[in-house]
């Protein structure tokens, strides 16, 4: 007895007739898939045109037979790339988004460079035993510089080398209080930083070469001392990762810049394009420079993590 697919094929082609001397089999048998399953030798996948139409047909079923493994393995890999791919845009922001990072907390302590009027706000995450956020510091120095008032830099400690950053983020906090954060915070970066990356010296970044450093910069060491054992810097720290932990920021460095989120070291002018974007927006919004990132970013910004997904669907909706 025929199998039910069979006896359709038979029907059909009672139907079309005998003229046609080209079978559609002939194309599905030439275009089956080269696979071979895990383990398994070679499969001849040359069409067979010998044989009856029910011989024909057997002979597809038997090959396909030969392929359930190797198909049954390529659906499984597809299926987890996909959930990745899901999970991966679950996981990444929403490029469109405003993120609303506070900030006040560190201007007021001096963790800023740049003037309160500016209209561009870049948040800085980093850690100081990051590579990277010391080739991002420079760059950071040239922006404010080269835009003249426009552009204020705000840092925030995301500590993810502790055991060898974490006296560095006390000292410069401590140094804050002295009002001499940059100055210090340039001079771990030179002096204390480039030789620990050097020779993976961790005392560079310790607190005998930190005093040093600090009697160069001018500071009262003894009072440095005491700050950085004290609660008020551990707190600044730990609100900071706390601010930070809001919006998923796990890496350094990580920027926001007016609140559109920047994840990693950009070449400057890459930064400059994105600055540049978020002038004309706000000379659009016709808020004051001095008022943009309280009113704009943080009184409209989203005021936890969004991703990429949640902004796609949230934009579909409307």
């Amino acid at each position: 007895m025929l199998r039910t697919s069979t006896a359709l094929l038979l029907a059909a082609a009672a139907f079309v007739g005998c003229e046609n001397t080209h079978s559609r089999l002939d194309e599905v048998a030439t275009v089956a898939p080269k696979i071979t399953a895990p383990g398994a030798a070679p499969v001849n996948t040359q069409a067979d045109h010998t044989g009856d139409v029910e011989a024909r047909l057997r002979r597809l079923e038997d090959n396909y037979a030969k392929y359930a493994e190797a198909l049954d393995f390529l659906g499984k890999v597809y299926a987890q790339q996909k959930a990745q791919q899901a999970q991966q845009e679950a996981e990444e922001p929403d490029p469109t988004a405003v993120f609303a990072v506070a900030v006040n907390n560190d201007i007021q302590l001096g963790k800023v460079d740049g003037p309160a009027s500016a209209t561009v706000t870049i948040v800085k995450a980093f850690d100081f035993a990051c590579p990277y956020c010391e080739r991002a510091a420079a760059t950071m120095d040239e922006l404010v510089k080269e835009y003249d008032g426009k552009v204020r830099v705000v840092y925030k400690d995301m500590v993810v080398h502790p055991q060898v950053a974490t006296p560095a983020h006390l000292a410069a906090c401590a140094a804050a209080k002295q009002g001499k954060y940059l100055a210090f915070k340039n001079l771990i970066w030179e002096k204390g930083f480039k030789p620990y990356a050097a020779g993976r010296d961790a005392t560079k970044l310790g607190e005998e070469n930190l005093m040093v450093l600090a009697k160069e910069a001018g500071l009262d060491t003894a009072k440095l001392k005491t700050d950085m054992a004290g609660s008020e810097c551990q707190g600044v720290i730990q609100a900071d990762m706390q601010e930070l932990a809001k919006f998923k920021v796990n890496s350094t460095p990580t920027f926001f810049v007016n609140g559109i989120h920047v994840g990693g070291a950009l070449p400057k002018e890459e930064f400059k394009k994105i600055i540049d974007e978020r002038l004309k927006v706000a000379e659009a919004s016709g808020v004051t420079g001095a008022e943009y990132y309280e009113k704009e970013v943080l009184g409209k910004g989203v005021p936890q993590f969004r991703s990429k997904v949640q902004g796609a669907a949230e934009a579909g909706g409307h």
